[in-house]
């Protein structure tokens, strides 16, 4: 965009803030490689074009706004002469092509002294060049630091959550192991138990009997429900009377597992009916090593279950094996990230679950909604642990309006108003030196911002903190360039649960 030219007059732009100090000679030479121009109401430069000007206004009125997700906002309007915008970077050595980081649209007719950005880096490094080393240095050792620190602390979340992983991994894996090893030995009493069988006087058909009742006791024991302490209780207080009133020795040790695996006296009288009365102790012993077996293998089962859930939790978590843009249930995500930390969250954080189980999936960058909702988890445990560490995390989904809603709800003392405005600006943070970064934040704004088109805010009160996450339903593939939409689940329930964890 261009406007009329107008006449040049060193006096009239040597009166502008910014030039003030310079001599005749180089307002002369400012006049001579640059120009005036009118611009009538409308835009002057937009966003994303390449930086050819450096833009002064010496009288007018300009709107300078930035683009967030897909609209303009308005950041700064003013009428004061001297202010400038455009190819404010020029000089800088580092050879990368730049643009125009704003737009700027003037409401009323307005001047300009526009000045060419090679002029502009040439005047620069010739009149300021000390200036222009402090300024690079300045500027692109921000971007380095920057850079830098966040990749210190992608690698900081990663070694948290590898050891939060790790943690969680042991604790089943540790179990598995322990109950394969005592599993080893109760199938070496078993075998030892069948020679003492079968080398007895027994009769055939009450080894047939005895092994359709082993059958039955270990479908009972898949099915046996838990009881209360005290139920428990009761029950092996019966079943170790009964084996010592019927000749088994040791009875209060074989009881328990009885009792785990769901038998009673009935199925004892069962037993008692189907073999002979000399045949009954080695029975039961023998049967009690069913029992153990078949609890054992139920342990080995749920460990190794919740090790498959773990890495599938992990495998969530990284988006592995998924294309970085689909369409995807923002609770999964979420139940994955909590997982991922809940070993850094301890016993002391209480997290409750008020997920919206209506909502629909939507088109989103999962790896990177797991990235924000890590910077939002962990702020808000450390913001607990500051309060004492004991505390509750809420979690909450809802639909407000035509977006989806993320709430991540903390007891913490809360984010005081003097610093509210700023928490969101890199490199800002409240945590004590070298535990944050400032980054966090930051990155979490720009993923929603930015990439996702959504919105990120934080309402707090001491005891009350909400920082809200709200998402589009629909976006436009970034591959295609086609509007994606979310994608409703008909098998999702209308009603949003609450799920205490």
């Amino acid at each position: 965009m261009s406007g009329r030219l107008m006449p040049c007059s060193p006096g009239e732009i040597g009166a502008l803030f910014l030039f003030e100090k310079l001599t005749a000679e180089q307002l002369g030479r400012l006049c001579s490689e640059g120009r005036v121009e009118l611009f009538d109401p409308g835009p002057v430069f937009a966003e994303g074009d390449p930086a050819t000007c450096f833009y002064v206004m010496i009288e007018g009125t300009v709107i300078m706004s930035r683009r967030v997700g897909g609209d303009d906002v308005e950041v700064s309007r003013t009428s004061q002469s001297g202010v400038y915008a455009g190819a404010v970077q020029a000089y800088l050595g580092d050879g990368k092509p730049r643009g125009y980081v704003n737009s700027l649209r003037v409401s009323e007719p307005t001047r300009f002294f526009v000045l060419p950005a090679d002029s502009f880096s040439a005047v620069m490094h010739e009149w300021f060049p000390m200036a222009v080393h402090l300024l690079e240095g300045l500027f692109l050792g921000t971007q380095t630091t920057q850079r830098a620190v966040g990749q210190r602390e992608r690698l900081l979340a990663l070694g948290s959550l590898s050891a939060g992983l790790t943690h969680e991994l042991n604790n089943p894996a540790a179990a598995a192991v322990r109950a394969t090893s005592t599993l080893r030995d109760r199938v070496a009493h078993m075998r030892q138990k069948l020679g003492i069988l079968a080398s007895g006087p027994y009769q055939r058909e009450s080894l047939k009997s005895l092994v359709d009742i082993q059958d039955r006791t270990a479908e009972r024991v898949a099915k046996a429900q838990s009881l209360s302490p005290l139920e428990a209780s009761d029950r092996e207080d019966e079943l170790a009377d009964w084996l010592e009133d019927h000749g088994v020795q040791g009875g209060w040790q074989i009881a328990p597992a009885f009792v785990q695996g769901g038998l009673d006296v009935d199925w004892l009288e069962q037993v008692a009916a189907a073999v002979d009365t000399e045949m009954l102790p080695n029975a039961v012993r023998w049967l009690n090593y069913t029992v153990e077996t078949e609890l054992l293998m139920s342990e080995i089962e749920d460990s190794t279950t919740r090790i498959s859930h773990l890495v599938d939790a992990a495998k969530q978590y990284s988006q592995l094996d998924r294309a970085p843009y689909q369409v995807a249930d923002v609770h999964e995500l979420l139940d994955s990230t909590l997982l991922m930390l809940s070993g850094k969250m301890g016993s002391r954080v209480k997290v409750v679950k008020e997920y919206d189980r209506s909502l629909p999936r939507i088109p989103a960058y999962p790896a990177e909604l797991n990235q924000v909702w890590t910077n939002l988890i962990d702020n808000a445990v450390s913001a607990i642990n500051s309060a004492g560490g004991d505390g509750t995390l809420t979690v909450r989904t809802a639909l407000v309006h035509d977006r989806l809603l993320v709430e991540f709800r903390d007891t913490g003392p809360g984010v005081p108003a003097e610093i509210r405005g700023r928490i969101f600006d890199p490199f800002f943070t409240t945590k004590p030196v070298g535990e944050g970064t400032g980054l966090g934040l930051d990155i979490s704004w720009r993923i929603v911002v930015n990439k996702h088109h959504g919105d990120l805010k934080v309402e707090s009160v001491p005891g009350d903190t909400r920082f809200q996450v709200l998402l589009p339903l629909t976006a436009t593939d970034p591959e295609t360039g086609t509007d994606t939409e979310s994608d409703p689940d008909p098998a999702v329930g209308s009603a949003p649960a609450q799920e205490p964890s």
